[in-house]
């Protein structure tokens, strides 16, 4: 004969299984979605699309860092897109490190290496609304690259 808590133990664990599987059903779907936005941006400077950077960023967002001088430097991004130059390959090697999000606001970090310049390092704070995800905010730093050692 089934108790009343086996049955209350089965319908707490078939009702937590419910929820469990409609977070995983939309995991996959907002990391693609944000992933694609990363990569409008990582493939779009690196191959001279400034459509693929307008798609991937809200219209009123800016870049920031620290220069050498230690002041802030913020960089409009309609600038940022404008210097993009139709067709114009770049350079460029990027890959997404991570992606974090909940609901409606996401981070990101990525990696872009120029070979024999800087390697730079992007955080990104990204909004879904109006049904896409946006880049909003871009901060970033950079280290030289690395030289390879001298052989006497």
């Amino acid at each position: 004969m089934t108790t009343p808590l086996k049955l209350g133990g089965l319908l707490l664990f078939w009702l937590c299984s419910l929820s469990l599987s409609a977070q995983t059903e939309n995991t996959p779907s907002e990391l693609a979605q944000i992933t694609a936005t990363l990569m409008d941006y990582i493939e779009g400077t690196a191959n001279g699309e400034p459509d693929r950077l307008r798609r991937a960023f809200h219209p009123d967002f800016n870049l920031y860092t620290v220069t050498e001088a230690d002041s802030l430097r913020v960089r409009s991004g309609e600038k940022y897109i404008a210097n993009v130059e139709e067709g114009k390959k770049a350079n460029r090697i990027g890959r997404i490190i991570s992606i974090d999000y909940e609901k409606d606001a996401a981070i990101a970090k990525a990696e872009i290496v120029i070979p024999n310049w800087r390697i730079f390092t992007d955080y990104f704070l990204l909004l879904r609304y109006e049904g896409s995800w946006k880049i909003v905010h871009k901060s970033y730093t950079w280290r030289p690259y690395p030289q390879p050692e001298q052989k006497d």
